[in-house]
């Protein structure tokens, strides 16, 4: 936890961004979960927007801010001896209330009744535990307390969800020192690694060893480890693989602190520790990308339109290479660019890896002026907003080859006749290229998190693996 002032301060903000609003802000912290049996729960991991409210770490809380007063009520019981038999001397209520700085405490058993013929502002709800606990508190239907995805939840509360979101988009200067020391563990996690490519071991291998640094020094993964000889798999989890001496190896990961900021990097490399020349290329264009995205970005400037100046540049380099041909603007405008980046260039980070998604992805990653778009690619895009300071962002362009999706556009017609589908079957076998950077928006510009940035130029990265390699 922080200080107890920062949780005080963050709601003393919610309340002022609230003003006007009637009833209470209703708050569920996460349960612990069964994998199989009651016993045998899948690992912890507390709600993000608990944390960010109250910081107890701690299954079973739930708590009221009563907007028109200000009261703040946390809802929790004690532990009995036989949870102390089991889990040892806890905290109380008492205790753990005045580390996040509320001043009431109720049991659980007090919430239905506090909330009785009240205005009830929730938060859509993501684990099923508490879906299933709102909906008998509000006499809602599971299903309508729970994030749409892209929409959100209709039923949740619109101004909290916006007030909460307009907090958490921009960090502050705590968090940001904790994102940069999840970042620095996450350069240590891919360190090992690209350590670890070397022709004949496992990924598995591999995988087991990135995991070993994230649990050794943090709370673990901060999502499920992509690594890959398969890059045009967006999310391949599968690790059974040899290394392929030839092939490319795309290691998406993330370390998640003690504290639950995350980190997420993205690097490619050839597992011989050398790029082919047709590899080179594709490289090439992906870095060239990711560093015309870390020059854009800054305050006042849409991400919408960075990631539409790296579809350009893409398009304007596979060009070169004929693997499509037409007016660039125009390629642009009709979506060419999502045949090889069918994802956004990048999403909000913090607390959560894809940051507050939960809350619905438009209300996060959209201004109320954008709408978003229905193309492939630039309609994945997460993050479209105009950039503030405080702002935390990935930057992760990429090209893959993905073969059923060239036979479905070549099929379909859907380029007008500017992709060379007959250049492009001697890439059928290519997979795909992403590299990620974790970047912050300052006053000025923008700065990468963390101490060191993994090596990424492609002459960097060769020598770097041939040094691993030795």
């Amino acid at each position: 936890m922080f200080e107890r002032e920062v949780y005080i301060a963050r709601r003393q903000e919610l309340l002022r961004r609230m003003a006007g609003e009637k009833g209470v802000a209703l708050f569920l912290g996460n349960v612990e979960s069964p994998a199989q049996y009651g016993d045998n729960c899948y690992k912890w991991r507390q709600d993000s927007n608990w944390i960010y409210f109250f910081g107890i770490d701690e299954p079973r809380f739930a708590a009221t801010v009563d907007l028109e007063t200000g009261e703040e009520t946390l809802y929790a019981d004690d532990f009995g001896i036989d949870d102390i038999i089991w889990m040892g001397p806890m905290p109380s209520v008492r205790e753990l209330a005045d580390r996040a700085g509320v001043a009431k405490t109720a049991p659980c058993g007090a919430l239905a009744a506090a909330l009785k013929g009240r205005q009830v502002h929730f938060l859509p709800a993501s684990r099923h535990y508490n879906q299933m606990l709102l909906a008998k508190l509000l006499g809602l239907a599971p299903e309508e307390v729970v994030s749409a995805g892209k929409a959100g939840c209709a039923k949740a509360s619109e101004p909290l969800v916006r007030a909460v979101i307009g907090m958490r988009l921009v960090k502050e200067p705590r968090e940001i020192a904790a994102i940069d020391a999840a970042c620095d563990l996450g350069y240590e996690m891919h360190t090992i690694a690209r350590r670890g490519i070397r022709p004949g071991r496992i990924e598995q291998e591999i995988v087991g060893e990135m995991e070993g640094l994230a649990l050794s020094k943090g709370w673990g993964v901060s999502f499920a480890t992509i690594l890959t000889q398969h890059g045009e798999i967006f999310h391949c989890h599968s690790h059974e693989l040899p290394v392929d001496p030839g092939r490319l190896m795309v290691v998406d990961a993330g370390v998640e602190a003690n504290d639950h900021y995350a980190s997420d990097f993205t690097r490619t490399y050839p597992t011989a520790g050398r790029f082919t020349s047709r590899q080179r290329d594709i490289y090439q264009t992906v870095y060239e990308c990711n560093e015309l995205a870390f020059s854009m970005t800054r305050p006042g400037v849409a991400y919408r339109d960075v990631h539409l100046a790296v579809a350009a540049h893409m398009l304007e380099n596979l060009r070169d290479l004929d693997l499509v041909r037409g007016d660039l603007d125009g390629m642009v405008e009709d979506g060419i660019a999502g045949l090889f980046m069918p994802h956004g260039l990048g999403h909000n980070m913090g607390l959560d890896v894809h940051d507050m998604e939960d809350l619905g992805e438009n209300l996060v990653g959209y201004d109320d002026d954008q709408v978003r778009s229905p193309q492939l690619g630039l309609g994945s895009l997460r993050m479209a907003r105009v950039l503030q300071p405080g702002h935390v962002v990935t930057d992760e362009p990429g090209i893959y080859f993905i073969p059923a999706l060239i036979g479905q556009w070549k099929r379909e017609g859907t380029d007008g006749g500017r992709v060379n589908y007959a250049k492009l079957e001697d890439y059928y076998d290519f997979g795909g290229i992403r590299l990620e950077d974790d970047v912050l928006v300052t006053e000025g510009g923008a700065r990468r998190l963390g101490r060191r940035r993994l090596p990424i130029a492609p002459d960097e990265v060769e020598t770097i693996m041939q040094n691993d390699q030795l």
